[in-house]
């Protein structure tokens, strides 16, 4: 050691943490940004003038703009011409003389990049608000109790969180304060854990707008994994495949309950004994009252 001057990164986000320690320790980290089709490079970052959080500024002779819906644009000599023998996917990256990179960013006010998701994993909930849930997740994870975490709720009124917990540690806290569980499977369907969960979730996002916040979370006996398809060889989340896979347990997010029971439940568990048409039905967080 000792003779490292610094270390280019590229190929996913530094969070700001990870690089604000890096520096402490006197180890300096330069981010760029770039795709295979720009050759490689479009952003990068000059020694004594990184910024924490962003990929650092254009290089000579590129040209970047954000679009409308907030994706990049690349154009320069070193954006390809296009992709082998596939006209259609080429015409799809190319237009007007821009690559659509599919990435989400902006620039700060000195013109430093920051990339803040990819453009198909954008959440946009039922009331149109566009929620990047790459930031919100890395968040979330930066809890010593959350090794993982996958953020859903596209099409739907709130924001939720599918939720690996650190076992180890969240054993320990277990033991710690008698909640009763078997094994892990038995601690990832604890109230007592998922409630002190939730807890930690909101701990780690307090300044996140108000539609961006995890109102909901289910927590996960096993972490995501390469074999099963959920993640990449790169530890990148595959989202369709998550959700797909998750689908009965994220619905379950959003039934509307009563008392903790859900609805439709308690349709079925009541239409036998359901009052008279002419009952006013009323539900209230904690009972279901009909009054003739």
């Amino acid at each position: 050691g000792g003779r490292i001057r610094y270390f280019i990164c590229g190929g996913a986000p530094l969070s700001r943490d990870i690089a604000e320690f890096f520096h402490a320790v006197g180890l300096k980290v330069m981010p760029g940004y770039g795709l295979t089709e720009t050759s490689p490079v479009l952003t990068g970052s000059a020694v004594g003038k990184v910024r924490f959080g962003t990929a650092g500024k254009v290089i000579p002779r590129v040209e970047l703009r954000i679009a409308e819906d907030g994706e990049i644009l690349a154009r320069g000599p070193n954006v390809m011409m296009g992709y082998y023998k596939n006209e259609a996917d080429t015409r799809e990256a190319l237009k007007d003389g821009w690559l659509h990179t599919g990435d989400i960013g902006r620039f700060d006010e000195d013109g430093f990049l920051i990339i803040t998701d990819r453009k198909k994993d954008i959440i946009v909930t039922s009331g149109g608000k566009n929620v990047a849930p790459q930031p919100i997740e890395s968040l979330i994870q930066s809890s010593p109790y959350i090794a993982g975490a996958v953020v859903v709720g596209s099409s739907r009124k709130f924001i939720s969180a599918l939720v690996v917990p650190d076992y180890e540690k969240l054993e320990k806290i277990a033991r710690a304060r008698g909640w009763r569980f078997g094994d892990r499977a038995g601690l990832s369907r604890s109230p007592e854990a998922a409630a002190f969960l939730l807890d930690e979730v909101n701990r780690m996002t307090p300044d996140l707008a108000s539609y961006e916040r995890i109102k909901k979370i289910a927590v996960l006996d096993r972490d995501f994994e390469i074999d099963a398809g959920e993640v990449t060889p790169t530890l990148k989340i595959r989202r369709n495949i998550v959700e797909k896979k998750y689908a009965a347990l994220i619905d379950s997010l959003y039934r509307a309950s009563v008392a903790g029971v859900p609805v439709d439940v308690l349709v079925r568990v009541f239409a036998l004994t359901w009052p008279p048409a002419d009952a006013t039905i009323i539900l209230t967080p904690s009972a279901v009252v009909w009054i003739r």
